[in-house]
């Protein structure tokens, strides 16, 4: 199974992703996380792609469907897996698209969640997230507070805020989201294959409900 995770950065498709995989049984691809890794790496794609995250900009569809392909030619992304982050553009879709036709698969449902500029902006601004790379788990200070102050309940580690966790930097990103890939969801909504929740991050509705709520349209689909 293939899944598109859709919505504005900070909307919590990370958190449900990772739900949904361990639900699921597939593996969970952040598409921030793969760039981020490459971008550590002391080489030109490492420089390249550095200079693009650090100013909130997308990496070239080119190089981000080159690094993304590659990952899913490994040999834990055989029975499917969930896409967090990517596609950004139609062109990346589509090529996707073409990639997957080519190993006889096929996207199965793309999840939009769909929350305010407003909503997004206090969420990023107030997220601290799990410095071990290994884990990742996100916290908000105002709406997933940790039990012990800085320190990760799952693994222990310490909780960092991202470098590019900035208000300067995610007005950077909700521009770009709006000019690019705001379209994905027309094309998946014409393919019909778009599920949207409508969330509010004062509603008190959690990311392990939006995590239900998509196992039981999948199990009706």
């Amino acid at each position: 199974m293939y899944i598109i995770m859709l919505g504005k950065p900070g909307s919590g498709k990370g958190t449900v992703g990772k739900m949904l995989s361990e639900e699921l049984g597939i593996i969970h691809i952040s598409s921030g996380d793969l760039f981020r890794s490459y971008a550590k790496n002391v080489d030109k794609i490492g420089e390249e792609i550095e200079k693009y995250i650090s100013k909130g900009k997308l990496v070239p569809d080119k190089l981000a469907i080159q690094l993304v392909e590659k990952r899913l030619s490994e040999k834990d992304c055989k029975n499917g897996v969930i896409l967090d982050g990517f596609p950004r553009t139609v062109e990346q879709a589509i090529e996707l698209d073409r990639f997957l036709n080519k190993n006889n698969q096929k996207i199965n449902i793309a999840l939009e969640l769909a929350l305010t500029d407003e909503d997004i902006i206090e969420r990023i601004t107030s997220r601290l997230v799990c410095s071990n790379n290994e884990c990742r788990e996100i916290y908000n200070i105002e709406f997933k507070k940790p039990k012990q102050e800085g320190i990760c309940d799952k693994c222990g580690s310490k909780l960092i805020q991202r470098a590019d966790d900035t208000i300067e930097t995610v007005q950077q990103r909700l521009k770009t989201y709006h000019e690019t890939s705001e379209k994905l969801v027309e094309y998946y909504k014409n393919k019909d294959l778009l599920y949207a929740v409508k969330l509010n991050i004062h509603s008190g509705k959690t990311s392990e409900d939006v995590a239900k709520e998509v196992k039981e349209y999948l199990n009706k689909k």
